[in-house]
């Protein structure tokens, strides 16, 4: 990984965390930690942050690797029974390389969320 964590803010922290929770429980991150207006997400250690606050005025973008294409269709599908928009179906995305499998979603707060495998199928 090359950033060492981001941070999100929320405008509902609680619903945000719920939504997160449920979408990237495919790819193994879940709450490690938390504080008062502050929850970190990650494997081991927190690497995404969901923050207490009014929300970016402009809708971010953030990428989650994924190590496997089956987590990518697994986040998707997770991700819109967690209330998501869908924002690109899982598939591949020729355009960026050969192997980029993605899919994109809008979540609670209006940033494009993006979980990416770019390995060969196994």
């Amino acid at each position: 990984m090359i950033i060492d964590h981001i941070s999100l803010p929320s405008s509902d922290l609680a619903r945000s965390q719920a939504f997160f929770d449920q979408a990237l429980a495919p790819l193994g991150i879940g709450v490690v930690k938390e504080y008062p207006g502050a929850v970190g997400m990650g494997r081991d250690e927190p690497e995404f942050w969901l923050v207490a606050g009014p929300a970016a005025p402009t809708p971010l973008h953030v990428a989650f690797v994924a190590g496997n294409r089956a987590q990518v269709d697994a986040f998707h599908t997770a991700a819109l029974l967690a209330g998501a928009s869908d924002h690109g179906a899982p598939g591949l995305r020729p355009h960026y390389h050969a192997n980029y499998y993605a899919a994109f979603v809008i979540g609670p707060d209006g940033h494009n969320l993006e979980v990416v495998c770019q390995l060969p199928p196994a």
